[in-house]
């Protein structure tokens, strides 16, 4: 009896073990599937949310009236540009005896370039057309720039150093001073880099890219306040050495620096006008005055005692930036100038520096890929 009861017993456990496993191979699969569906379902929402948000900052970044500024109705652009740059450095000491003043610059030089842009971002290459045919070559100059504009925020990247064809263009308090104007001066050497980043208020009706990146048009006319913070670092070094033999017997020692190296820090407030005179027709010209903290170093000594933390005080100056500029934009082709001039001003006891650089750029470009929102527009 208890054989034939182990018998039944193995022959339904026999027949229960493939069920069992089955069934648990369905539950694994199920539990499988619903954890990479989930899964799946999850990383789709998360990458629409992504695009939401990214396409509703996009909107917000270029919120604009539309019966003050005509949006851009292309992705991309290409444009040409001929841009001329220039530099200038004004030294300078105050005693007893009055003012001692140095001032340098270099030949204007001339630059052929091309630029390619997408919406926001524009970049671009230059290059100085008279320097491949001289003979005798000359230190280069390097100007790079990386703009971002949009209707509430824009941003200039920027590095410059420079050549080493300066001129004397401003001596006095010298003996003989006059005879000197024009000298060559190979003594001086230059880099600054750093970034300028503002706010528009009125971005709604003022179009800052109207004027500066062609990207927008404006159609009435209209201004805005703006706001900026810049970042700035200077690296200027001197060689008094080369200087005319009689200038250098009368310098003062405040100007006898080899090197002097500035951080600017400096936020500023301003104005700009687009003033739309004809049709596809815009003048804009802005000013931001700004007040920059100058944290320097003269021949690698800082000078600014740490320990006297009143001094800071003397290390606030006044910079400014000046921009203004036309162009002619029937929003698939556009043509224009530009003027854009960053000053800044250094002064630390008996010793001050004006140096400023700027660009006059004339320009001629075209739009195209039109957005699929204006493709059956027209």
């Amino acid at each position: 009896m208890s054989a034939r009861i182990l018998l039944v017993s193995t022959m339904i456990l026999l027949l229960l073990i493939p069920n069992s496993l089955n069934a648990r191979n369905k539950e694994k699969e199920y539990v499988r599937t619903f954890f990479v569906n989930d899964s799946i379902k999850l990383t789709e929402k998360t990458i629409e949310k992504s695009k939401s948000f990214l396409g509703k900052a996009v909107d917000w970044f270029n919120a604009t009236d539309t019966s003050y500024i005509q949006p851009n109705k292309y992705n991309l652009t290409f444009m040409l540009e001929q841009s001329t740059w220039f530099e200038h450095y004004h030294l300078g000491t105050t005693n007893e005896n009055g003012n001692q003043l140095l001032g340098f610059a270099p030949k204007v030089n001339t630059k052929l370039g091309f630029y390619f842009g997408w919406r926001w971002i524009f970049l671009g290459y230059s290059f100085d057309l008279a320097s491949l045919f001289k003979k005798e070559r000359e230190k280069p100059k390097t100007e790079m720039v990386f703009n971002l504009y949009s209707a509430k925020f824009g941003l200039d990247l920027y590095y410059r150093k420079s050549g080493s064809d300066f001129k004397i263009t401003t001596c006095k308090n010298f003996n003989n001073a006059e005879k000197y104007i024009g000298t060559s001066f190979n003594g001086l050497n230059s880099c600054i880099k750093g970034l300028n980043a503002y706010y528009i208020f009125k971005s709604d009706k003022y179009s800052y890219p109207a004027a500066y990146s062609q990207s927008t048009n404006q159609k009435k006319s209209c201004g805005s306040l703006m706001v900026g913070f810049a970042y700035s670092q200077h690296d200027i070094s001197f060689d008094q050495s080369k200087l005319p033999l009689e200038i250098k017997n009368q310098i003062r020692p405040s100007l006898n620096f080899r090197k002097l190296t500035y951080t600017d820090f400096n936020l500023s407030l301003g104005y700009g006008y687009n003033w739309v005179f004809a049709k596809n027709c815009l003048l804009n010209i802005s000013l931001l005055p700004a007040i920059g903290y100058k944290k320097s170093r003269i021949n690698d000594a800082p000078t600014t005692p740490n320990t006297d933390w009143t001094q800071w005080v003397k290390d606030i100056n006044f910079d400014l930036i000046t921009r203004a500029g036309i162009t002619w934009n029937n929003s698939k082709y556009y043509v224009g100038a530009t003027l854009i001039l960053h000053t800044y001003d250094y002064r630390k006891d008996n010793l001050s520096m004006t140096n400023s650089f700027g660009s006059l750029k004339i320009y001629a470009g075209f739009n195209f890929w039109k957005r699929k929102q204006y493709r059956r527009t027209e």
